[in-house]
């Protein structure tokens, strides 16, 4: 485990690059000099109190928030810049994004497609995929997140657990070589918690390649490869859930657990979820 020390040392090729970004707005320093790298395969849950900078870090990832500074890479190609150095266009960034699927809190459905049509809009408008095997994929999608049966529902009609797995199965949608969540459960009330949970760990048991932003440390102990800790728009310390759970090496790290990850029946994640919410 590493304390202070931003980078994730990976055996294999790295899919996702994190090299020194930073992000202010206005006068507020949200994300402060952010380094590490993802494996493929790998999952990485970044942790932290509200408000220091998780969220952010995510979309300037994908680029839905452009970085002051540093540098993000999916499979050596730079995110939000291209081969000659110029900021690319709106088309450039949505083929981009197909490549990062991404998993908002609070769903970010289109509320006049059905959940069929939700899923297939990005392969079949932004990929330029064949309409007939998008609809296959998407079906398959869809069974594989337990909703076959609403693939005509509309968005309103559904459970918040149903949005978010519809969600999950839309990021899935563009065979995306990289999943980011964003506190993908702190919208849903506790009983939806465990459906969306048993999607992820799916994911994470085979293979897709993830970094979770979550309260959820039970999942992070259970399926992150490694687990950041953030504070203060940065990273804190880095360590396998085994290491980082067990004995932090930082005092702000284990504050932090003393708090949030109470052993099971003691409220840590429910605390989080209230601090998330306040």
């Amino acid at each position: 485990m590493s304390a202070a020390t931003p980078t994730i040392e990976t055996a294999d090729g790295a899919v996702l690059r994190v090299a020194g970004v930073s992000k202010s707005f206005g006068t507020l320093q949200v994300l402060n000099d952010i380094t590490f790298t993802v494996a493929r395969g790998e999952t990485v849950c970044v942790v932290g109190p509200s408000g220091s900078g998780k969220s952010t870090l995510l979309r300037c990832i994908n680029w839905l928030e452009r970085p002051d500074s540093g540098r993000i890479f999916l499979e050596l190609e730079q995110v939000g810049m291209t081969a000659g150095g110029f900021l690319m266009r709106d088309k450039e960034l949505s083929l981009m994004r197909t490549r990062i699927g991404m998993v908002f809190q609070h769903f970010a459905l289109w509320p006049h497609l059905t959940v069929l049509q939700n899923v297939m809009e990005a392969p079949l408008h932004v990929q330029g995929r064949p309409k007939a095997q998008v609809r296959e994929e998407a079906e398959a999608l869809l069974a594989r997140v337990g909703l076959s049966d609403k693939i005509d529902a509309y968005p309103a009609r559904l459970s918040g657990g149903q949005k978010q797995r519809v969600g999950i199965a839309r990021a899935l949608a563009t065979k995306p070589a990289l999943i980011l969540f964003d506190e993908p459960t702190s919208a849903l009330d506790p009983e939806l918690v465990g459906e969306v949970l048993t999607v992820m760990r799916d994911l994470a048991h085979e293979g897709m390649t993830m970094v979770v932003v979550t309260h959820e440390m039970s999942f992070a102990r259970e399926a992150a490869g490694h687990v950041i800790f953030m504070d203060r728009g940065a990273i804190v310390e880095t360590g396998r859930p085994e290491e980082f759970f067990r004995a932090p090496s930082t005092d702000r790290a284990r504050q932090f657990l003393l708090r949030y990850a109470s052993t099971p029946g003691q409220g840590g994640e429910n605390a989080a979820r209230q601090e998330h919410r306040s």
